[in-house]
């Protein structure tokens, strides 16, 4: 199954950046049509939004002689039939749709549209519709030849009407290209579209419709060999190819992507093409082990890694994973299910034999790490990530803060939204019950990376980004710095306090108090990172794209989670910049997790009424015990003694308002998405036996030379 963030958007579902899924319409009722007279549907015709929901979507309706029709902003138009004066219904094949104009006064005011279960209340904002601004593309094919033969299957996408010499755009992704078609085009990338280049696409060596062996994160090849690939000639080789075959291009190429895509789009990066003119990684790959997508500081993302790791080394096409209980909490439950699953994967996953044969931080995992051998670049570089990425936070601000310690000539720039994985590519005004307040994803698009890159690609306008442009939730807005994290914050500490207090002041150890907080860690009852029951990562009605932002109460039973809060805030306080948890704990056995979440705690009059009470995960993050010395060999943890953990929650630009509380928690287990550490100590998690799993009793201390505290830097 592809790794996918899905969008629907009415008609079509939309799906960013990567691929176009089909919908299957559910069975529509049987509909009389009764005749309406062209000129009675003409009081209807015009635009209709509803800002509140949808964002820029505009619903425009008119009609060609007697044939009334609905076109949704970008898309095709649908014929439409009344079922009354004012209701009218799509005509099949359009799915199965209504809309019912209102009148106030006599005057038409606003339609409601009813869909899939889901009723929107527009608006009428015009009396005419909207001009179908779409640009007509011819699309191509070609297999492009690489220098050591394999041949790479390219989408090209050429406007028809081209009048003058055109920038190429262009993705590579693992993910399918054969998909992209004009209106696919004119619906994603709606923004780009309007400035004028010729798309390309392309499949990249060893997946889909390419030819040539597939190798996850593929090292940089050995420049001594001059017959050696790896992406980053790859990406070369096409461009060689393009300038030469593709008419009417002005010699110029960019290049974008998100995820994976956003590594190629980096990698691209090591000995550039002259052609080059602009990168953009966004929500790259750039360290599997250490916090993207397979490990975060050694914990392993066992759901993660078997859902979308494997049907992608094991299959050239498409495929997924199939579950026996829909539950997948329960699914991975039984201990050893690990160990089972392992030996099997790694005949199938290149990567699965990686985990089993390198599961610390060695030179394998080292020599895909793109921030250790991407430490410059000549290319502008516009690096994008968002807060609550479920997937790849840690690539950006790794990817960033290493490019930036060799930028002498500000070329690299970076945006951090308040996002998901890849969120930037709808509208971003809201993600689970949050609301950001405006589109973001929208002011992004326009605001940034199409100046951007045409800028760059086209010598239009004089934009250049800001060193840091990024939003600050909580408050709601974007902001700009002169530099990532800013420099000019007051570093302070946030201590976990006796009796779940947490404050600013660093504690003093009462006579009664025993200095520390406990629960007990059982693998048999893991705490679960989302509320059950947790569906598989891709299924219909996941929770996964927005779990990052889930209300935490529902962990609010659970013994074997700790929290502390302060009082409620008298005035706000926003936090801005590196965010890193430094835990002194101790554990009853000889290796354990620990979860560390900074959490901000709603009032209970918060509106809207969803949100009363509602604790959001602000940062979070996970931390294996057995790499607090070194991620490059694991080590036993000495029982009952409190020991330092430094977990870096990597960063945010928020504002906890007044009124809210700010609260930590920590936790020994985030099943299933994380494995569970037996809690004592084996020199490899992945070969442990059942008898290994043992429950803890774990301390997290809070006084004097352990206070434990979470380090961040308050706007001033």
């Amino acid at each position: 199954m592809n790794r996918i963030r899905f969008v629907v958007f009415f008609f079509v579902v939309l799906v960013s950046n990567f691929a176009v899924v089909g919908q299957q319409p559910a069975a529509q009722a049987t509909q009389v049509a009764i005749r309406v007279e062209p000129q009675s549907f003409d009081v209807l015709t015009g635009q209709y939004e509803d800002a509140a929901n949808l964002g820029g979507i505009v619903f425009s309706f008119f009609r060609e002689g007697e044939t009334f029709f609905l076109r949704v902003t970008n898309q095709d138009k649908i014929e439409i039939q009344a079922s009354a004066a004012d209701k009218f219904f799509t005509k099949p094949p359009g799915p199965p749709a209504e809309a019912e104009f209102v009148r106030e006064g006599g005057r038409v005011t606003g339609m409601i549209w009813r869909q899939g279960g889901q009723m929107y209340t527009t608006k009428k904002i015009a009396n005419i519709p909207q001009a179908d601004t779409r640009v007509p593309f011819k699309r191509t094919e070609a297999m492009i030849p690489m220098r050591d033969g394999v041949k790479l299957f390219t989408v090209i996408m050429t406007p028809e009407n081209q009048a003058e010499n055109l920038p190429i755009y262009m993705e590579r992704t693992p993910y399918g290209v054969a998909g992209w078609n004009s209106p696919r085009l004119n619906s994603s990338k709606a923004e780009l579209v309007q400035d004028g280049y010729v798309f390309v696409f392309q499949d990249i060596r060893g997946r889909e419709d390419s030819e040539g062996v597939f190798e996850m994160l593929r090292p940089p090849r050995d420049k001594r060999d001059p017959k050696s690939i790896d992406e980053s000639t790859d990406t070369y080789d096409t461009i060689e190819w393009l300038l030469k075959n593709v008419p009417k291009n002005n010699g110029r190429v960019g290049i974008a992507g998100v995820s994976y895509p956003g590594w190629l789009a980096a990698v691209a990066l090591l000995d550039p093409h002259p052609a080059l003119k602009a990168s953009s990684p966004q929500a790259p790959v750039t360290d599997l082990w250490m916090g993207d997508d397979y490990m975060h500081h050694g914990a392993f993302r066992q759901t993660y890694a078997h859902e979308w790791a494997v049907p992608l080394e094991n299959q050239k096409k498409g495929g997924g994973i199939t579950f026996d209980n829909p539950n997948n909490y329960e699914w991975y439950l039984p201990i050893g299910k690990l160990q089972t699953l392992a030996p099997e994967l790694a005949t199938k996953s290149h990567s699965w034999k990686a985990f089993l044969e390198h599961p610390s931080w060695d030179s394998y995992w080292q020599a895909r790490a793109t921030n250790l051998y991407l430490k410059d670049t000549s290319v502008p570089t516009l690096i994008v990530g968002g807060w609550w990425d479920q997937e790849d936070l840690y690539g950006p601000l790794a990817m960033y803060k290493t490019l930036e310690k060799t930028d002498r000539d500000n070329q690299v720039s970076i945006v951090m939204g308040p996002w998901n994985h890849g969120g930037w590519g709808g509208r971003g005004r809201r993600l689970g019950a949050m609301d950001f307040g405006s589109d973001t994803g929208n002011y992004f698009r326009k605001e940034i990376q199409a100046p951007f890159f045409a800028k760059l690609l086209k010598d239009k306008g004089t934009f250049t980004p800001a060193e840091a442009t990024v939003f600050q939730s909580g408050s709601n807005k974007w902001m700009t710095y002169d530099s990532w994290s800013p420099k000019n914050g007051q570093k302070k500490e946030l201590y976990l306090q006796s009796g779940g207090q947490l404050g600013f002041e660093k504690p003093e150890q009462a006579k009664s108090d025993p200095g520390y907080d406990t629960y007990r860690s059982d693998p048999t009852d893991p705490v679960p990172y989302r509320k059950l029951p947790v569906l598989a990562t891709y299924t219909q009605g996941s929770s996964w794209g927005a779990w990052l932002v889930d209300d935490q109460r529902f962990l609010a039973d659970r013994k074997d989670v700790l929290s502390w809060k302060t009082e409620v805030l008298a005035e706000e306080v926003t936090i801005t910049g590196d965010v890193m948890a430094n835990i002194f704990a101790a554990t009853s056995g000889s290796d354990s997790d620990w979860v560390v979440k900074l959490i901000d705690v709603y009032p209970g009059d918060a509106q809207p009424e969803r949100m009363a009470n509602y604790q959001l995960m602000v940062a979070s993050e996970i931390f294996r015990g057995r790499y607090h010395k070194s991620f490059e060999k694991a080590e036993a943890l000495k029982p009952n003694t409190p020991t330092k953990f430094a977990v870096d929650l990597r960063g945010q630009n928020y504002t906890f308002k007044k009124g809210h509380r700010i609260m930590v928690q920590v936790q020994s287990t985030w099943f299933p998405l994380y494995d569970r550490n037996p809690q004592t100590f084996v020199p490899n998690i992945f070969k442990a036996a059942v008898a290994d799993y043992k429950a803890a009793t774990q301390r997290i201390y809070r006084s004097g030379s352990n206070a434990s505290h979470i380090s961040v830097s308050v706007a001033r």
